[in-house]
């Protein structure tokens, strides 16, 4: 069938059947579909929405349009965490090794920065030396030898969802959940995973602002991984204010040690823990939660993690040194009495990269020394003149009052935050079908 007619169904708002959807992937992945039919078939999507099963059909197509990863047949699970991203949003750091000292392998692709939240590779580049782009038999011998890696995806993985990422980028298709599935577990999929773990964000600093929205996302995504015969869960999590305190490259490297130090913002550490120990109970390789968290604790208090994490990095050419440089530090203070009501996350992300330490353009080059260290959270009482945030930047004047303006104060106390853990998604085989024949 011709591209137009295939647009056309979708148009209508009628279903694609399984055919025709490997049909379009199939041409995306291979040149024969022009960019704007593709972009006019996103765009009927995005319109129209997919039901569950062409979304995972969609995504099926898309894994299959490359190679996968393969691993021995020994017993030991392979897993990965996927976050829709956040500010301050550094876990990933953490989880690989931690996970990684537990036992299992961690072939974790990871990305750059999305608009106002920080991407994991642009994370690890503040360490001199450290490579985020291997091939895949750099990906699997590292993997194999020091149980865990964290690079960009390959050519070779997923091809079709290269294509229409960029297409989705420039056609505002962006937000469609459909569309976000088979980007997120196309490339997930691929690494042969017996479980993943999803940390689905919402709110001021996250891509979906309300717990409802990111509760579609995360239905979507868990639905389409358990159809695939992957054990999936997904953690909807706060995004109203920064994880931990440090927002930008260098310092949520330093962040992300300490906690593998066994210190570091509350927060940061129990959300990694919580991650950790429901993908290792979904993978058999714990048999209890709460044990899990436990070893996950014991491990991070060990330094074993941090030792692990090092071996990762010497492992990609960085320098287990970790000569992290640091821009100039200004502090901003409180023009007044109050309560903190409100810290509007995504406009410090939008500060961040006003430093230079995110992208405007995809060609800009990114100052890894740049960012933003939290002094306060929401619901603290501060005082006129009381340190609020400590910026690192070469030109403070340029972006204090926006980081000042984010922070919105109250004369009365508020109310109490939101929980860091809001709920779990999870969805058996059998739910699968009763959503099918219902």
């Amino acid at each position: 069938m011709q591209p137009a007619a295939l647009i056309a169904i979708k148009r209508d708002g009628l279903e694609l059947s399984d055919q025709q959807i490997d049909s379009f992937v199939g041409g995306v992945a291979d040149g024969r579909i022009p960019d704007y039919q593709a972009a006019a078939m996103l765009m009927a999507i995005y319109l129209r929405g997919m039901t569950p099963r062409e979304t995972a059909r969609l995504t099926a197509a898309m894994l299959h349009s490359g190679s996968r990863l393969q691993w021995p047949d020994d017993g030991i699970p392979v897993v990965d965490k996927h976050s829709t991203g956040g500010l301050g949003d550094k876990t990933s750091l953490i989880l690989a090794p931690l996970l990684a000292e537990c036992g299992v392998r961690v072939p974790m692709l990871s990305g750059r920065g999305l608009g106002p939240t920080g991407g994991t590779l642009d994370k690890l580049e503040s360490i001199p030396g450290f490579r985020t782009s291997l091939s895949i038999v750099e990906l699997q011998q590292q993997v194999l030898s020091h149980g865990c890696v964290i690079t960009g995806t390959t050519a070779e993985l997923a091809p079709a969802d290269r294509r229409l990422y960029a297409l989705r980028d420039v056609t505002g298709t962006v937000p469609s959940i459909p569309l976000i599935t088979g980007s997120i577990m196309s490339k997930k999929l691929s690494e042969s995973p017996a479980a993943l773990v999803l940390d689905v964000k919402f709110g001021s600093g996250a891509f979906m602002k309300t717990a409802t929205e990111a509760a579609q996302l995360a239905e979507s995504l868990v639905r389409t991984g358990t159809s695939m015969q992957v054990r999936t869960t997904a953690l909807l999590t706060d995004m109203n204010q920064p994880l931990g305190a440090m927002c930008g490259n260098a310092l949520e490297v330093q962040e992300a040690v300490q906690v593998m130090q066994g210190a570091g913002p509350a927060d940061v550490r129990r959300l990694s823990v919580q991650l950790a120990a429901q993908v290792l109970v979904d993978s058999a390789a714990c048999a209890d939660a709460v044990a899990a968290a436990a070893r996950c604790e014991r491990l991070l208090e060990s330094g074993a993690v941090y030792d692990r994490f090092l071996r990762m990095v010497s492992a990609q050419g960085g320098d287990h040194r970790l000569p992290l440089q640091f821009a100039p530090v200004t502090e901003l203070t409180a023009t007044r009495d109050g309560f903190v009501q409100q810290i509007q996350a995504e406009q410090l992300g939008y500060a961040v990269i006003a430093m230079g330490g995110g992208r405007q353009r995809a060609a800009d080059v990114i100052d890894h020394s740049v960012g933003l260290e939290m002094l306060v959270r929401i619901g603290d009482r501060v005082t006129a003149g009381q340190p609020l945030v400590r910026l690192y930047c070469h030109d403070p004047q340029a972006v204090g009052q926006q980081v000042l303006a984010s922070l919105v104060l109250s004369e009365s106390p508020v109310l109490e935050p939101l929980p860091l853990i809001h709920s779990r998604l999870t969805m058996s085989d059998q739910q699968l079908l009763q959503q099918a024949s219902s």
